[in-house]
């Protein structure tokens, strides 16, 4: 990875790699509808799953509160489409410059849950194959 040290880039990386590697539900493909990393999980995993999530990502938005988030959130919010009721949106630290976001979403049965990854902000673009990588997600 090509992350310059000392920047916001670096620390966000940082805190993506131990997410990873506390994640329970295994590995991560690349959704290009939505230009993220997913990973669909069993239900049983769960409560695991939530505490990596909180770990890393300590901004939290559902349907009804996502309306005291900020533009930047909002806007990632409006391009996946919005938010059902039972799912979740969370993120690092808010930033127009990069950050990150995650997308909690429940299959509606029961069995399994997907959470999606992805940056935002004015640098993303620079850090995209940096992202795929740290997830082993290709193309």
């Amino acid at each position: 990875m090509s992350i310059p040290q000392g920047t916001v880039a670096e620390s966000l990386f940082q805190g993506l790699a131990a997410f990873r590697r506390s994640w329970p539900g295994g590995g991560f493909s690349w959704d290009s509808r939505l230009n993220c990393v997913a990973s669909s999980f069993s239900t049983e995993l769960e409560a695991d799953a939530r505490a990596a999530v909180a770990k890393t990502f300590k901004f939290q938005w559902t349907a009804r509160s996502l309306r005291t988030a900020s533009e930047a959130v909002q806007e990632i919010a409006d391009q996946v489409g919005g938010l059902r009721q039972d799912q979740i949106l969370v993120a690092t630290e808010p930033s127009e410059s990069l950050m990150s976001y995650g997308l909690w979403w429940p299959w509606g049965d029961d069995v399994t849950i997907s959470f999606r990854i992805g940056l935002s902000g004015m640098t993303m673009t620079r850090y995209e194959d940096d992202f795929r990588e740290l997830f082993g997600a290709v193309l």
